[in-house]
């Protein structure tokens, strides 16, 4: 499965208007022998530490994922993409991506300086990166700007707040994607590699359903109206750091696979993950979400209620509202704006606002905290809420911590 596929299939182009720009170093037959010789030279460099969330974006450079990006932004396209949504030549881009570091650390590094980049949990040299700029930003204009709040309880805020004093800019070659190609064998999917598969299956109009959470009977009905009006369906989950309490993302896998497999017709989906770490942004990371799903390949992305959302920071359906207000040509990805979905206790069905005209009382809610409640406790769990092959899942999972 090459990058040139999606050259010959009508799969929706890659952001910016070009092909897709993987930051991984050495991709040809003689990859690893080039990776191994750039390491050699980073371990004698000046390191720079990053924490989860920009690890998190570098690993996304390195797949393509961030196409049109060569690296960690500068000035210019960090203040365009907090207050224009744009970068300094244009490309429209909603979310910053950058690199932090403290202050005394900058200080020692030249402009033009070639830094290793390293993941301070693991400790692993994941790139190299020509510091092209520091800069100091304003982390309230940011955090007003991308997250519509500057209130530290916010988990965004507090990860902008908390960075180092100074962003380094520049282009990265990257030399490792980390445990994720061997902790989600399968899972782990490339750009690349998503595009040749649906272009493989003859797909070209493609839906992304992003998802952090096991699908339930609400989840299942937004899949299968994407389906009903696209080729087929991305099912594209977060593999990146979990908050507390988070279901793992190999138990949703499996939960995934046991619904596909039972209530999915053969070959209309197909399931994979991600590197990203959650901003919590709401309608602005829908937008990101928007773009890096163009660039794997997909034409459609499904939003929902509260989109990338937490607590009450955000409208139920603001990151629908925002897709109305881009300029034309800013994405060709389109979103597929769905209504809040419900079982109705009258329709017998899943159902939404626009097409059930009974009230709250009869609508079939369940909490995350109240939903791991009753497994803990081993309650009955109704089908009309989730399937049994996924509740069995779950469930597995849960008596496993105990």
């Amino acid at each position: 499965m090459g990058e040139g596929v999606y050259h010959m299939s009508n799969l929706v182009p890659p952001h910016g208007g070009g092909g897709l720009e993987p930051r991984l170093l050495g991709s040809g037959p003689n990859g690893g022998d080039e990776r191994a010789e750039a390491l050699k030279r980073a371990a004698k460099q000046k390191a720079v530490p990053m924490t989860s969330r920009e690890t998190s974006d570098l690993v996304m450079l390195a797949m393509g994922a961030y196409t049109p990006l060569d690296g960690f932004m500068g000035f210019d396209d960090w203040r365009g993409a907090c207050v224009d949504m744009k970068l300094r030549d244009g490309t429209f881009w909603p979310i910053p991506i950058t690199l932090s570091c403290h202050r005394d650390l900058a200080d020692a590094i030249a402009p033009g300086q070639e830094v290793a980049l390293v993941d301070e949990e693991s400790d692993q040299i994941m790139a190299v990166m020509e510091v092209a700029e520091k800069y100091a930003i304003d982390r309230e204009l940011e955090c007003s700007e991308v997250f519509g709040t500057t209130d530290p309880a916010h988990p965004g805020v507090a990860k902008v707040m908390a960075q180092g004093e100074v962003n380094l800019g520049g282009p990265v070659r990257v030399l490792s994607e980390g445990a994720y190609p061997q902790d989600f064998k399968g899972l782990y999917l490339r750009p690349a590699e998503t595009r040749a598969l649906f272009a493989e299956r003859g797909w070209s109009r493609v839906a992304a359903f992003q998802t952090r959470n096991p699908m339930h009977r609400s989840h299942e009905y937004l899949a299968k109206v994407a389906i009903e009006v696209c080729d087929g369906l991305l099912i594209h989950q977060v593999l990146g750091k979990l908050k507390p309490g988070d279901i793992p993302a190999e138990v949703r896998a499996q939960a995934i696979d046991a619904l596909v497999e039972n209530y999915f017709a053969p070959d209309t989906v197909i399931q994979a993950g991600y590197p990203i770490e959650m901003r919590y942004a709401g309608p602005r990371e829908a937008l990101l979400h928007a773009l890096f799903r163009q660039n794997f390949g997909c034409s459609h992305l499904v939003v929902g209620r509260d989109h990338a959302g937490v607590g009450n920071y955000y409208g139920p359906l603001d990151a629908h509202h925002i897709f109305d207000t881009l300029d034309p040509g800013s994405l060709e990805i389109e979103p597929l704006k769905m209504a809040v979905t419900f079982y109705c206790n009258i329709c017998q069905s899943t159902a939404t606002d626009r097409t059930c005209p009974h009230d709250e009382a009869q609508r079939l809610a369940i909490s995350g905290t109240r939903l791991r409640e009753m497994f803990a406790n081993h309650e009955p769990i109704p089908a009309t809420f989730s399937r049994p092959e996924v509740l069995k899942v779950l469930q597995d999972h849960y008596d496993g911590l105990r």
